[in-house]
């Protein structure tokens, strides 16, 4: 069995309407050996953080790793608008995450993603303030390309990289950020491993377009396809999808979000299930990255606090 440690819980469903069963689900992956908890300031307009300074109360503090992203900013009747990262306003973001969260210093704080506008090095040595000040343990960066990356590193280490990954969206394969990465002994979290729902049993039979513009008719096609490696394995699409990356990637971990608990035991049970490079490569044959068509995050760029598309 794959270490749980290398399983992490995803907040972004979590907010006050679902706060009990979201909970729950927290306190079962505290009961299961899982550590990592992932959150947003922004997720739910600061509701998940509540709910996990609710669900975290009273839990020693070296039984969990807490990760938060910064900066996004959501629009009133949802979705968001832009980016704020910029280096004086870094210490605000993190005291209504630690006011929300109730806690005295986070483990791993990143920015959600980049302004192009504003240097790395300076967001990075704002952050490294924060670190000698006790507020923060570690800094992430999210969704970021390698050369970003090694500039970051020269101001201060980075714990975490966290980028999508999934059988449908493979770009860090060929970018270069696994290797800068691997260069400077940095941790990757990968999320989106089921390519933002089309690596899925309900997949089938859906007819709408999908958030990610992942759901067209040949993707479909292809997830039909994996179904047939699914069930010689007497297992799910989703769990085999998980299961590709921790058998390619043995220093990777992922992020699953859920506010249910069932739904994290099938990704805990993902974790036995044990693929082959005989069984990687038929995967492969199957979703070769130019037979994808769409992509899972869309391209968004922020200049000066302001998004956009590449």
């Amino acid at each position: 069995m794959t270490d749980i440690k290398r399983l992490g819980l995803g907040t972004m469903g979590m907010n006050l309407s679902n706060a009990e069963r979201s909970m729950e689900t927290i306190h079962y992956a505290l009961d299961q050996g899982i550590t990592i908890f992932n959150t947003g300031e922004f997720y739910g307009g600061g509701e998940s953080e509540l709910v996990i300074g609710q669900a975290l109360k009273g839990i020693p503090r070296d039984k969990y790793f807490l990760s938060v992203k910064f900066g996004v900013l959501p629009k009133p009747g949802g979705g968001i608008y832009g980016l704020d990262v910029k280096p004086f306003h870094v210490k605000a973001h993190l005291a209504y995450s630690m006011h929300r969260l109730g806690l005295d210093y986070i483990d791993l704080y990143q920015p959600a993603r980049m302004d192009e506008t504003v240097p790395v090095e300076e967001l990075i040595g704002a952050l490294e303030e924060c670190v000698k000040e006790g507020y923060i343990g570690s800094i992430g960066l999210t969704q970021i390309p390698a050369q970003t990356l090694e500039k970051a590193v020269k101001i201060h280490s980075i714990h975490t990289v966290e980028l999508e990954y999934s059988l449908a969206c493979r770009r860090i394969e060929t970018n270069g950020i696994l290797e800068a990465a691997k260069n400077n002994h940095i941790d990757v979290m990968a999320f989106g491993v089921l390519a933002h729902g089309l690596l899925s049993e309900r997949t089938f039979g859906n007819t709408v377009t999908g958030r990610s513009g992942l759901f067209t008719p040949d993707n479909i096609c292809m997830v039909s396809d994996l179904k047939g490696i699914a069930d010689e394995k007497n297992t799910t699409i989703e769990k085999l999808a998980q299961a590709y990356i921790y058998a390619k990637h043995p220093d990777m971990s992922i992020l699953i979000g859920t506010t249910s608990k069932e739904h994290l035991q099938d990704s805990i049970d993902a974790l036995s299930l044990e693929l082959t490079s005989n069984d990687i490569q038929r995967i492969e044959k199957i979703f070769l990255p130019d037979k994808v068509q769409g992509s899972g995050m869309r391209d968004f760029v922020f200049r000066d606090g302001r998004m956009g598309l590449k």
